[in-house]
């Protein structure tokens, strides 16, 4: 028997079916909004941590730890405000109510606040025999087993000339010399001796390398090899048998190669080390680049220029150059400007050489000029330069691969002027060029010229009112080189036991 079916249940069904989609619906839709609810949430939260860890306000300075320290830990507290806002909300010391933040706390309050004294580069020197360094000067121990004069009473002396114009190995090793002495009073010292070379950021070669180019390249009827080749043959086997260089690679040592000729052979085996050279022009990348060596000054071989009273108007000369003109290499430039500038009114452009008094008439010369060429030659670097600044001449640099002393902490540019050679050999370019820089300017960069024209002195000995000289300078280009020599060091122990050897 058929059951017979209520038409109220047939209209009731599909009504169920719909309310039972619709409950579905909501509940999808609400899940779907609780879940881009929560992602919109982390979005939100995830940019607020990217914008506050790039915020340009915030104060997290890099800090360097050397050692122990009394000095009181400044903490400054962040703050949103321009300095002008903060300014303008300092308290008032008439409204005694006001409410002040406190913007400087201080751990401890009962020493005075001075910024610590930079460490010294540590700096650990072999000692060698004395033909390899003052015994080229004619030096000569007064007993067996002395390496070294007593540089309080006896420094050697140099015989200048074209000679001086390389001599920073004289003038480094000199400083560390004396750096060990109780009659060394200064208080910043940019760098000390240590005889332990653990203590030790860098290990010095005192080879007189540029001396020993100048004076002993040349070989005699009786020798098959040069005295300096023979003295390059024994650096190489002396220093590579060390333990110091088996224990870094000798990526830690620090060699002078100033003379762009010296060390010739030595520098293939020795290239690991970093070089203190002039320029990188006779150098092949991987022996020696501006990464992993030291660009040291020459030394100035005009006298420097003392109380200088001139000025733009008493200076005739606007361009000068003396020297040699036809160069091999990049130095075809010179013969070409010569060329272009030697009927100038106004500028002076000739031959010169050290013979009949050239370098005083030369000194002469630039301190009577605005500016001094400083062309490339057979190298891109020349002496020039630096004779330039001793004249407070401001410097035209012509010689697109030269690479400065201290460039990372120096802008050239505020008291040097950089011409592309290309455009320096077209007709007019070079001379409109300096006749545009008017006296505000020029007196602008000639009175930088003679802020920095310290950076470039070599002497000894220097005393702590002496600011940074060039010895200063050049170890302190070599402690910045320390933190990438330390890490080359360690990446060459991976897979060596050092502390066995």
């Amino acid at each position: 028997m058929k059951k017979s079916v209520s038409p109220v249940s047939c209209f009731r069904l599909p009504e169920m079916v719909e309310r039972s989609n619709t409950r579905y619906h909501r509940m999808f839709i609400t899940r779907i909004s609780m879940i881009f609810l929560l992602i919109s949430i982390l979005s939100v939260l995830s940019w607020f941590l990217i914008l506050s860890s790039t915020n340009p306000n915030r104060v997290l300075d890099h800090i360097s730890v050397s050692g122990p320290t009394d000095s009181p830990l400044i903490i400054i507290k962040n703050s949103e405000k321009s300095p002008q806002q903060n300014d303008a909300e300092l308290p008032n010391p008439k409204n005694s109510g006001a409410k002040t933040e406190e913007v400087v706390q201080t751990l401890s309050c009962n020493q005075k606040v001075s910024p610590p004294s930079p460490r010294p580069l540590k700096v650990y020197m072999y000692d060698m025999s004395p033909e390899f360094h003052f015994g080229l000067l004619g030096w000569k121990p007064e007993r067996n087993g002395v390496v070294w004069p007593d540089v309080r009473v006896n420094v050697p002396h140099h015989p200048g000339g074209l000679n001086l114009q390389h001599s920073v190995e004289y003038w480094l090793t000199l400083d560390l010399l004396f750096s060990e002495l109780p009659e060394d009073s200064r208080t910043s010292r940019a760098a000390i001796r240590v005889k332990n070379y653990t203590e030790a950021d860098v290990v010095f070669v005192p080879f007189f390398s540029s001396l020993s180019y100048n004076r002993f390249s040349k070989v005699t009827q009786k020798q098959k090899l040069s005295r300096d080749r023979e003295l390059q043959d024994k650096l190489v086997k002396f220093v590579t048998a060390q333990k110091e260089w088996k224990i870094s690679g000798g990526k830690d040592h620090v060699i002078m190669a100033h003379h762009p000729n010296s060390m010739s052979t030595a520098r293939h085996k020795l290239y690991p080390a970093m070089f203190v050279v002039a320029d990188f022009g006779r150098y092949s990348p991987r022996v020696a680049n501006v990464d992993k060596d030291i660009v040291a000054p020459y030394k100035h071989l005009v006298p420097s220029y003392v109380n200088d009273t001139s000025g733009f108007d008493s200076r005739p000369v606007l361009l000068y150059f003396q020297g040699a003109i036809y160069r091999k290499a990049g130095g075809f430039v010179r013969q070409e400007l010569y060329y272009l500038l030697k009927e100038e009114k106004d500028v002076h452009f000739s031959f010169g050489s050290v013979q009949n008094h050239g370098i005083s008439k030369a000194g002469v010369g630039m301190r009577s000029s605005k500016f001094c060429l400083n062309i490339a030659g057979d190298t891109p670097s020349s002496n020039r330069l630096f004779d330039a600044i001793a004249s407070h001449c401001i410097p035209v640099i012509i010689s697109d691969d030269i690479e400065l002393p201290y460039e990372d902490v120096l802008n050239y540019n505020e008291f040097c002027i950089f011409v592309r050679a290309s455009d320096a050999l077209k007709k007019g370019f070079l001379l409109g060029l300096v006749r545009s820089i008017g006296r505000e300017e020029w007196n602008k960069m000639w009175g930088r010229l003679k802020e920095v024209e310290r950076y470039f002195d070599l002497r000894f000995p220097a005393k702590d009112d002496d600011g940074d000289y060039g010895v200063q300078m050049i170890w302190k280009a070599v402690a910045r080189k320390a933190p990438l020599v330390k890490m080359k060091v360690h990446r060459f122990q991976r897979f060596t036991r050092p502390f066995l050897i």
